[in-house]
């Protein structure tokens, strides 16, 4: 089995490349999707009755994970973490400076069949415009869990929001319904390389993709039609 990437330049190197897998026109599969997949292999279950039991797997995990309990599943175990600096005994928890989350392993199942899987490389990931890292302002952290109220730092190239204030263009967060919420506050920084944006302190729970919509160029000349620049990696708040 092999995967599609894209090369496209190191954030932190000059002169390597890292590869992103193409997920171009593959959606994000949901319980639903899971659920059809198991009865269309042959399950003698109902299509219903497999979807019930996986929602009640998930439930059963959440809370799980919610009292504190590692769960290993058959891809992954899941461990709860927490995040913040502690000044000591006495210190208590704070949801400003300390974030509650997981830490996600492959299981040994899941490490055993990705070995079998190689890598076709495509072509450069669209000329040169990516981006390429997100970082979480609040806590440093670069593994796609972001603040909700805090700003991010976007860095990558030809990620500019030009025109600024345009309608239409700036920095959003679409959830797997498709729904876009876009970046209200003024940008903090507003570069070719980097931008720094505030995610909206009403943004729900969940897991987003990072949109930016511009019409930046190099040249003075203004694209025609906007270019939407996708994160390759899903963002997350907790």
């Amino acid at each position: 089995m092999k995967w599609k990437v894209w090369l496209r330049p190191n954030m932190i190197t000059d002169d390597e490349y890292t590869a992103s897998v193409n997920l171009t026109g593959k959606k994000v599969l949901r319980s639903s999707d899971v659920a059809k997949l198991i009865k269309d292999a042959g399950s003698e279950l109902e299509y219903e009755t497999i979807l019930q039991i996986i929602q009640e797997n998930d439930r059963v995990v959440r809370e799980q994970l919610q009292r504190g309990f590692s769960v290993l599943t058959g891809f992954c175990q899941l461990y709860p973490k927490i995040l913040g600096k502690w000044s000591g005994l006495k210190d208590k928890f704070n949801p400003d400076t300390h974030r509650v989350t997981l830490d996600i392993v492959s299981s040994a199942e899941m490490r055993t069949m990705l070995k079998e899987v190689t890598a076709d490389v495509v072509g450069f990931k669209d000329g040169g415009t990516f981006i390429g890292l997100v970082t979480d302002t609040a806590t440093g952290i670069t593994d796609g869990t972001i603040t909700a109220g805090d700003d991010i730092l976007i860095e990558g190239d030809k990620i500019k929001i030009d025109p600024l204030g345009a309608e239409g263009l700036g920095v959003f967060f679409v959830n797997a319904d498709g729904e876009a919420t876009p970046v209200s506050r003024r940008l903090t920084q507003n570069e070719p390389k980097k931008v720094i944006a505030r995610v909206p302190a009403n943004l729900p729970s969940g897991q987003y993709t990072l949109t930016i919509v511009t019409k930046y160029t190099t040249s003075s000349i203004l694209l025609s039609a906007p270019r939407i620049i996708e994160y390759d990696k899903l963002l997350v708040v907790p």
